[in-house]
């Protein structure tokens, strides 16, 4: 109950009761209302801020195993990455080596991934970046392992043909080997006979006696028999298949003809001196995807170690072609 309160009233020489304005009292309640919201407040501010409940704990906890789970799996993505390298330089290095294979170009690995981001997160979390570079590190590692799928089961069925391969690629010298001075010539730069000049020379010359036979160096099927007065003269082309070709050039005859097939060893054409030519010789090419390169690494089946290291030492020295 109230406490009454009364004040002297001098006029009256009496005690009279004091009674609030309805003023006073709607001030006195707004005083209530503020100090009540300010120590309500405060002590609000500081259970939350030195306190937690039990769900805000249970939050924490998990949040707290949240952040260790993704380490762990972020760990196991970097090894998985570190396996793949690993996985693409033995497959580029080692296996398509042996099957003479084109390694795969690094930018296939990642095709179609420029950055991350095109990744749906949110940027108003603290982790999103963190979300967003482990999404796009995974996305990698998968494009990776797809591709690397891919060309396993390619070396898989190189492995298979790998016979057919070894029958077919040239590997043997197209004449007979019993003096590897016949080379006069080799791949490279060479001085031209007739201008006199540096060019690149894109074969083997090998000098010879007119009618002198031309053996085929693998199996494979003759695409062209040419005849000209000029450049390489009479040649012929014999396409080995896995992207492999070969040129006989300056020939006097040719003893095969177009589409038909033939073996390693089988004899295909005459030495001769058609064509741009400066005395009887064989112009020998190979080619590889439409690109020539050096005969020699294709007579492995013909030279012994000291032999190949000769021919080598050979190459090596200043010449002038014969074409």
């Amino acid at each position: 109950m109230t406490e009454k309160k009364y004040r002297f009233n001098p006029q009256t020489l009496d005690y009279e009761e004091l009674k609030a304005s309805w003023k006073e009292r709607l001030r006195k309640v707004l005083i209530f209302v503020a100090t009540a919201g300010v120590v309500g407040g405060g002590f609000f501010y500081a259970i939350s801020r030195f306190t937690t409940t039990p769900k805000e704990r249970s939050q924490a906890r998990e949040l707290e195993y949240l952040r260790l789970q993704y380490d762990v799996l972020n760990d196991k993505v970097t090894n998985l990455e570190a396996l793949m390298d690993e996985m693409e330089d033995r497959d580029d290095n080692i296996y398509r080596i042996i099957f003479e294979a084109d390694p795969v170009h690094s930018s296939v690995h990642i095709e179609g991934y420029d950055d991350s981001t095109h990744y749906n997160v949110s940027n108003e979390y603290a982790n999103s970046k963190t979300i967003k570079e482990l999404a796009y590190k995974i996305d990698i590692l998968e494009s990776r392992m797809y591709v690397q799928t891919k060309s396993f089961d390619e070396v898989y069925q190189m492995a298979i043909n790998k016979a057919d391969i070894l029958k077919n690629i040239p590997a043997i010298m197209p004449v007979k080997k019993y003096d590897i001075s016949r080379i006069s010539s080799h791949y490279g730069y060479r001085t031209d006979p007739f201008y006199k000049v540096q060019k690149f020379h894109a074969g083997v010359d090998f000098s010879a006696p007119v009618g002198t036979p031309i053996y085929c160096p693998g199996d494979g099927k003759v695409t062209h028999v040419e005849k000209a007065k000029g450049g390489y003269g009479n040649y012929i082309i014999i396409d080995h298949g896995f992207g492999y070709e070969t040129r006989y050039a300056h020939i006097s005859k040719s003893l095969v003809k177009v589409g038909q097939k033939v073996t390693r060893g089988e004899e295909i054409a005459l030495i001769g001196n058609s064509g741009k030519s400066t005395a009887p010789h064989l112009h020998y090419e190979v080619i590889k995807n439409g690109k020539t390169v050096n005969p020699i690494n294709f007579f492995y089946n013909d030279l012994t170690p000291e032999e190949y290291d000769k021919v080598l030492e050979m190459s090596n020295l200043p010449s002038q072609t014969m074409d």
